[in-house]
């Protein structure tokens, strides 16, 4: 999501920092580029306006024009506004002093609303809340099936009406009498959805909100349809009245004109974001992390956290046994490729990481290739045990057999080699005090 945004921010903040000194001309001809580029990205044209004016009114200020690095402080102001526009703070589901707290999820079907809920009740299972879902969409016989089959994987319990023919309103009152009266500590209720926006919907909707009073009324809204999304909200939250939204499917070739605009619009701050199918694909969203990462300034801190959910406190004392032992396997190198994949795609780690966005380009369009990890692993699986554990003894004719096993070429074979010796190299420069004390701290265990 947002890398067409944030290549042409780079671009212009680059032409920023290239001049000695600031004029208002040159702020002028940065801001009709940023002006352009925001655009593009389908944010609202009022919202555009108004953020370039802000910008502007502070840029040309000075303070700034005279001071020391004037390109460094407009990044800043840019910084600044990107960040305010999209909420300031982290605005996530705060739960209730007295459980349960009751989290109404609304939307159009196709956004990926059942799918969320059931990553909502996964998230707050890994915090260690009992979760309730309740189907409140009777009509639709497979979202209720969906939302069944994702409460099995979760080992969540799921509330279903009786029939299809069921009160909607009442099902909602049933499910939240029995998480109440058994104990349960969060209560997601997966309301109906619609092709479109339509008048029964919207009442079925209010008659479930007066129903059960929920704390939270979160829309999950599809990033991919930019404006259509910010749309959307407004009429959801002038119907029924929403206290966050989620965006789904930001993995996507989403512009970015609806994680932008949507704040400001209705009012009402993006809470998290879906970014996959998989159901540890959600993220909470921080509007200072994103404004880093639109300005090509990564996002450590989102990082870091993949990483402490992706390596236990075990798994990385393990793992830095591992590293730093003398005897650092093929077998090694392959886990430890797996444990990496664990906290996302390339793309997007990189997409993380301050000047990642110039790594991306390095890559080439087709970005950095999944199918490079996949190659790894199925070369070092069609190697025997011992081949794996003394990578000396693969010979030539080896090499081959490997080859043909994992259906890649003897060159790809001896790459994955050199690859694994330089990696175990520095290894063995790890493994001197000072560099388990780094490695120790990189992994968070100090």
């Amino acid at each position: 999501m947002l890398d067409a945004l944030s290549r042409k921010f780079d671009q212009i903040l680059k032409k920023l920092r290239g001049h000695g000194v600031l004029t208002e001309q040159n702020i002028a001809d940065a801001l009709k580029e940023v002006r352009l580029a925001l655009l593009e990205a389908d944010v609202n044209f009022k919202i555009v306006k108004e953020f370039i004016e802000r910008v502007r009114v502070k840029a040309v200020g000075q303070e700034v024009l005279q001071s020391l690095a004037p390109g460094q402080q407009v990044i800043k102001i840019v910084w600044d506004e990107l960040r305010d526009l999209m909420g300031r703070e982290q605005s996530g589901v705060k739960l209730a002093s007295e459980p349960p707290t009751v989290i109404m999820m609304v939307g159009l079907q196709g956004a990926g609303k059942t799918t969320t809920c059931g990553k909502l009740a996964r998230q707050f299972k890994h915090q260690g809340k009992r979760v309730l879902l309740v189907a409140a969409d009777p009509r639709r016989p497979a979202a209720v099936e969906q939302l069944a089959s994702l409460g099995a994987s979760l080992d969540v319990p799921v509330h279903r009406a009786a029939s299809a023919q069921a009160d909607v309103a009442q099902t909602c009152r049933d499910g939240v009498a029995r998480g109440r009266e058994q104990g349960f500590d969060v209560i997601v209720l997966d309301t109906g959805g619609r092709l479109h926006i339509d008048d029964e919907l919207m009442g079925e909707l209010v008659a479930v909100r007066q129903a059960v009073n929920p704390h939270e009324v979160l829309l999950v809204a599809d990033a991919m349809t930019g404006q259509d999304a910010v749309t959307m909200a407004e009429q959801f939250e002038r119907k029924v009245g929403l206290t966050g939204v989620i965006l789904t499917k930001v993995e996507g070739d989403a512009r970015g004109g609806a994680v932008l605009s949507i704040r400001a619009v209705t009012g009402k701050p993006v809470k998290y974001l879906g970014v996959g199918e998989k159901l540890e694909a959600l993220e909470a969203f921080h509007p200072d992390r994103m404004a880093s990462r639109i300005l090509g300034m990564g996002d450590v801190l989102s990082l870091v956290e993949k990483a402490q959910e992706a390596f236990s406190q075990e798994q990385a004392q393990a793992l830095q046994k591992t590293l730093t032992s003398k005897t650092f396997t093929l077998e090694d190198f392959r886990d430890q490729i797996g444990q990496v994949n664990k906290m996302g795609s390339m793309d997007e780690i990189l997409g993380m990481l301050p000047g990642g966005q110039r790594l991306k380009e390095l890559a080439g369009d087709g970005g950095v290739p999944e199918t490079e990890i996949v190659r790894t692993v199925a070369i070092v699986d069609s190697m025997t045990l011992r081949e794996r554990r003394d990578h000396t003894i693969i010979s030539g004719s080896r090499k081959k057999r490997i080859a043909r096993g994992s259906g890649t070429s003897v060159q790809d074979v001896n790459r994955l080699i050199k690859q694994f010796l330089g990696a175990r190299t520095m290894m063995k420069a790890m493994s001197g005090s000072g560099g388990k004390r780094q490695l120790a701290q990189m992994l968070g265990m100090r």
